[in-house]
């Protein structure tokens, strides 16, 4: 039995994608060795189709259902990260503002985001720097989230 729907090659190396019916639960990012497969159905066939399409244009929107597990106050932060429009980057506080919440709590629930991308926690950064992506603050994830950020047109720190 296959772990994922699809895994696909993107210019972030290999991500894998997880569904339940119709919605996107889960984009994993995969090792760069990991099998590419088609994917299984047409939801997941539209799902790569706007992955692709991201990747080609930033502004182009996701449409695809979402279903991530999580709790209620993070399925609320991950709605909000949903709003910020390509190309537009808050602070863990900013956000943590517009919530009523703490910048930590943001930060938790930036780190426990299951679709990343889809759900764009990249978007999300420090007052004084880029903070974390999937909970690190070093390393090959931020370099994923500064490609992204560059890729969308967002203003970023220097390497």
């Amino acid at each position: 039995m296959n772990v994922y729907q699809a895994v696909i090659a993107t210019p972030l190396g290999r991500v894998g994608i997880r569904m339940t019916g119709n919605a996107v639960n889960t984009l994993d990012y995969l090792a760069a060795d990991a099998s590419e497969q088609p994917p299984v159905d047409t939801a997941t066939a539209a799902v790569v189709a706007q992955l692709e399409a991201y990747f080609h244009d930033p502004r182009d929107q996701f449409t695809a259902p979402l279903a991530p597990g999580g709790t209620a106050f993070q399925q609320r932060v991950w709605a909000a990260l949903q709003a910020i429009p390509a190309g537009t980057v808050l602070t863990y506080g900013d956000l943590a503002q517009k919530l009523d919440t703490a910048a930590r709590a943001i930060g938790g629930a930036c780190r426990a985001n299951p679709i990343p991308i889809l759900i764009p926690c990249h978007r999300v950064v420090g007052r004084q720097g880029l903070g974390g992506y999937t909970g690190a603050v070093t390393g090959d994830p931020l370099g994923i989230k500064r490609w992204l950020l560059r890729h969308e047109g967002a203003m970023v720190e220097p390497e």
